[in-house]
């Protein structure tokens, strides 16, 4: 079998500085002699393009990749550039913010059924071990980066006057030390403000995000009885949740799979009134577009140079800020891509046979029971799989439109 090449694309999503794979995991890959690694230049990716380079990576011009030969495999981490419906003959590897039914998801997935018969995509949000659990995922970095940036809005927002001031441009840290250490100097100021030690509320705390906000709110000096640990016990009985109001940064860290009661509604925080503490809403889920939100208060994801957006409509109490950003573990850039690649690399070590069964079928569907769930591969057929399924779903809405 010839050596597969992944395609490492660079990252067009402003303030993107993670890579799905390091110098390291590439390294890896290349003396297994299953792969070829061909990376584009990229200067805002953490790693420095001398460092594959220096690995046995293959370097190409910057954003070359629709000019690849088919048979290499794209790489990649966020979505594509927005408004492009240019056909996907390549394979792809990425996180394509599809399979939810998120704003536009039709016009996504269908650029890869453009591109049969040779179009597929493996989605990383949905790489799953056979219990479910996903094989990499940046869940417990966007949790510590989601609660850090939350926790910084706070401060900029409590220690100015009239609480005017809202937080600025934040940009990747080298490391969490370093991150740490200047969250920790302006939390004195924060607890001279409020006259008492801060308070947080993480939702969805016992999974990789939830874990990754609790154990952030922990090392910056937050009291551990300071720090409301919930999850689906605690949240069981349906919100709103008053408890949310009375902590001053909430971290919402649940995976959203359906319509749920909503956390708080603008109607519970107007009548919490002056008595409300919340001020900064931290939604790692990111499901802005999403109908099952449940934290209707924001409608539009932020970003790392305008890290919030007001809540509207207050007329009582403090000002409310949200946190939105939808790929928060590039405050830790570094960090982040060494924990991910190195728990995709035994799934990325079995690709070469799933591509390779793949190949003789091309542009023809399979299902979850083609699966044979006993061959090392299987990550990547049940991704296939599931691929054709949503590709179908989005078939049908689009015939029913159109009925």
């Amino acid at each position: 079998m010839a050596p597969l090449d992944l395609w490492l694309r660079c990252e067009t999503k402003e303030f993107e500085h993670r890579s799905m794979l390091t110098p390291t995991t590439a390294k890896k890959l290349i003396d297994s002699g299953k792969f070829t690694v061909t990376v584009e230049r990229d200067p805002q990716r953490i790693f420095k393009d001398s460092e594959f380079e220096e690995v046995g990576c293959k370097l190409v011009e910057h954003n070359s990749w629709p000019s690849a030969p088919l048979s290499s495999l794209i790489c990649g981490l966020k979505e594509l550039p927005p408004n492009d419906t240019t056909a996907l003959p390549h394979a792809h590897i990425m996180f394509a913010h599809c399979y939810k039914q998120q704003g536009g998801w039709i016009d996504v997935i269908t650029r890869w059924e453009a591109g049969q018969p040779t179009g597929m995509l493996y989605d990383l949000e949905f790489l799953q071990e056979e219990n479910g659990r996903r094989v990499a995922a940046f869940g417990y970095h966007a949790g510590f980066a989601g609660a850090a940036v939350g926790t910084l809005a706070l401060a900029k927002q409590v220690g100015s006057n009239g609480e005017k001031e809202r937080l600025g441009e934040t940009k990747p840290y080298p490391n969490e030390a370093a991150l740490i250490a200047d969250v920790k100097g302006q939390l004195a100021a924060v607890e001279a403000k409020l006259g008492r030690k801060p308070r947080a509320l993480v939702i969805g705390a016992l999974g990789r995000c939830g874990r990754g906000a609790v154990d952030f709110f922990k090392e910056a000096g937050f009291e551990d009885d300071n720090i409301a640990k919930w999850d689906m016990a605690e949240t069981s009985k349906g919100g709103p949740f008053q408890e949310i109001l009375d902590a001053d940064v909430f971290v919402n860290c649940i995976y959203l799979t359906s319509k749920i009661p909503s956390f708080i509604a603008p109607e519970s925080i107007e009548a919490a009134g002056d008595k409300r503490n919340l001020r900064v809403v931290v939604d790692v889920s990111c499901d802005t577009t999403n109908p099952n939100n449940p934290i209707p208060i924001y409608s539009v994801n932020t970003t790392f140079d305008k890290p919030t957006v007001d809540v509207e409509g207050l007329t009582v109490g403090p000002p409310m800020t949200v946190v939105s950003i939808d790929h928060l573990p590039t405050l830790l850039p570094r960090e982040a891509s060494d924990a991910f690649s190195n728990d995709l690399l035994p799934s990325l070590m079995t690709l070469p046979e799933a591509v390779a069964e793949r190949e003789p079928r091309q542009g023809k569907p399979i299902t979850a029971q083609d699966v044979d769930k006993a061959k090392p591969e299987r990550v990547w057929k049940e991704a296939e799989a599931l691929f054709w399924d949503k590709l179908a779903d989005a078939q049908r809405e689009t015939k029913g439109k159109s009925a």
